[in-house]
């Protein structure tokens, strides 16, 4: 009896443990120490890069601007992840190539986007599956005559 609670433990435990998330971090949000130690103003790109390391991404249009993105994901068995964590650090620089502003965003600074499932409509008729397998039987073909051999103007 006392060894069958103890396998019905051992199963319960190891059912529940299977239940866990998997945690997944991605990308690189530098020290906070290291992001005080950026001067506005005076620190340039090279030296950004020095204390910082390469961004993650940088601005395609618009001011020069360097993001450094981190994100952290849990995931259930085969579900979905969800992302519990984002933190991007935004580096903006001016014109003379220094540090104009340095911005925090997280996860909370985000904005769901909905996207447009719009198509644009062909012109014609649409046709159905069967109606384009059986539409040219019967119909013309595409020489315009027949030829082949034994059929008049045919090769021989």
């Amino acid at each position: 009896m006392r060894s069958r609670w103890l396998f019905s433990a051992v199963f319960v435990a190891a059912g529940l443990s299977a239940c866990a998330p998997i945690k997944d971090v991605r990308g690189y949000v530098p020290d906070a120490e290291k992001v005080a130690d950026i001067k506005v103003g005076q620190d340039t790109k090279q030296t950004v890069q020095q204390k910082l390391g390469t961004p993650s991404s940088t601005a395609s249009f618009g001011d020069p601007t360097w993001y450094y993105i981190s994100i952290e994901q849990e995931r259930y068995a085969f579900f979905n992840p969800d992302v519990t964590k984002r933190e991007i650090l935004a580096v903006q620089f001016a014109d003379n190539g220094k540090v104009a502003e340095l911005r925090n965003y997280g996860i909370e600074d985000g904005q769901v986007i909905a996207l447009v499932d719009r198509e644009t409509p062909s012109r014609g008729k649409e046709l159905s599956f069967l109606q384009q397998v059986f539409g040219n039987i019967g119909g013309p073909s595409a020489s315009g005559a027949p030829s082949g051999p034994g059929r008049p103007g045919g090769g021989q």
